[in-house]
């Protein structure tokens, strides 16, 4: 909202959102990608935002690889936009040449639209994350150090080395720091960062084109491999196979790996033991959640990049005091409070600050966890919380998961991905439908509307 206490201009949100998703992916990352991108409608009293791309494939593309980023940027300027829908603009063509980012030392770019041909951002590490702009704390100490050991490229006394932690603890800034150290010091090294949906969709598609000897060879040569989120492997039997034989093979070979997950291996769930044997062998080094401190240092330094007197000391701490959720959702609401000032010309001290996140701020007085979610419901509709995670489609166990869902979705900060998973592994496309399906419900049924407002209710205390 601005001064007046009315609702931020979508455009001026949009071109706010632009200007952060290029400072926190660099800019040809950027430009490859997410430049083209237009603001093509939205509903605010729906909450949803449309985005358009010029094809379907790079529709594709930024959906599966950018939509948590961005409807966690769309949420952090307009907390009311629940959904962000990326879809290929009306008079897009069917198919179209897409240059894709590619490193400096290798030339002219990849001009190729098919998946298989496109590297993620660890062949053109994001400039934004860097050791050197790490704000390093009790909370992160242990996995920066490592992460900086690794990246020198000296003798290693680990291998692999395993990150774990929360959503927004900085697991990605580290592994893209590594990447770009490990090539600073040692310029023709192969450095590979992947997210593990990538390892397995590649894997996936060697499979069916009988071409899984090129895969293998383009992982097991990297100098360094880093997967991000591996719990994402989950219960997929044939990608965890190659998975772990890529890991033993590099680690034989005294090549380095780089793991990452939401959480400790001895904790992930649906990865077999051999691999969680091999990932404990390494340093296992976690991200907790910022202290007071850290998120205040956090804010110290992100203002170092702004014009001087933009913030007082007092706001600063206001902030790091009240915002505690995640490092990402901190650095957002520290994009939204100066926007929403450039906006409305104002002076940030407390009150505006409290006014530009009143409803972040709300919602951060309690957190609701999804096991929590599931118990109420479950209890509602008098079902086994075993059946959350069920098979059964009967109506009976599926709509009470569909609410479930739809309220994981509403009233925490996971992704649909982490969702999915806490729902017996299910997929995000999973997560999606449920939460349309109910989203449609509660306009034309009274009693699911009823349901849920009351579950809403008990939930938020």
């Amino acid at each position: 909202m601005d001064e007046g206490g009315g609702p931020l201009p979508v455009q001026v949100a949009w071109d706010s959102i632009r200007t952060s998703l290029r400072r926190s992916c660099g800019e040809r990352m950027f430009d490859g990608w997410l430049k083209s991108l237009t603001l093509e409608s939205w509903d605010l009293d729906a909450g949803e935002v449309r985005l358009a791309a010029p094809s379907a494939f790079l529709a594709t593309w930024v959906q599966s690889h950018f939509s948590d980023q961005i409807s966690a940027a769309w949420r952090a300027m307009l907390p009311q936009v629940r959904h962000v829908a990326i879809e290929a603009a009306a008079d897009a063509p069917a198919r179209m040449v897409v240059e894709a980012p590619a490193p400096a030392s290798e030339g002219e770019p990849v001009a190729e639209a098919e998946p298989a041909a496109i590297d993620e951002p660890g062949n053109v590490m994001a400039s934004r994350f860097t050791f050197d702009n790490f704000v390093v704390g009790k909370a992160n100490e242990l996995a920066y150090n490592a992460s900086r050991t690794l990246a020198e490229g000296g003798k290693l006394a680990f291998n692999p080395l395993f990150l774990h932690g929360g959503v927004g603890l900085g697991k990605t800034h580290l592994m893209h720091a590594i990447g770009k150290e490990y090539r600073t010091r040692h310029p023709d090294a192969n450095v590979v960062y992947m997210s593990a949906e990538k390892f397995m969709f590649e894997f996936v598609s060697a499979l069916r084109a009988k071409d899984v000897h090129s895969f293998k060879q383009r992982l097991r040569n990297a100098d360094v491999l880093m997967i991000d989120d591996v719990q994402f492997i989950a219960g997929k039997d044939s990608t965890q196979g190659e998975f772990f034989h890529t890991m033993n093979e590099l680690i034989s070979a005294g090549r380095r790996l780089v793991i990452s997950a939401d959480c400790s291996p001895q904790n992930l769930d649906g990865i077999e033991s051999r691999i969680l044997s091999r990932l404990s062998w390494g340093l296992v080094a976690d991200l907790n959640p910022a202290d007071f401190e850290l998120r205040y240092n956090i804010i110290l330094k992100k203002l170092e990049a702004m014009p001087a007197g933009i913030m007082s000391d007092e706001v600063a701490m206001f902030l790091a005091k009240r915002i505690s959720a995640s490092v990402r959702e901190l650095e957002g609401a520290l994009n939204r409070v100066i926007a929403l000032a450039n906006v409305s010309n104002a002076k940030i001290d407390i009150p505006f600050a409290e006014k530009a996140l009143a409803e972040q701020l709300r919602a951060s007085q309690r957190r609701v966890s999804i096991d929590e979610i599931q118990r109420k419901v479950c209890e509602h509709y008098r079902i086994r919380q075993a059946e959350m995670g069920s098979a059964r489609r009967a109506r009976e166990v599926a709509r009470p998961r569909q609410i479930a869902m739809y309220l994981a979705k509403q009233l925490t900060q996971r992704s649909l991905p982490e969702i999915g998973r806490r729902f017996g592994g299910r997929d995000h496309t999973t997560v999606i439908h449920a939460v349309r399906t109910i989203e449609a419900l509660r306009i034309k049924d009274a009693e699911i509307d009823g349901d849920v407002r009351l579950l809403m209710r008990q939930l938020e205390g």
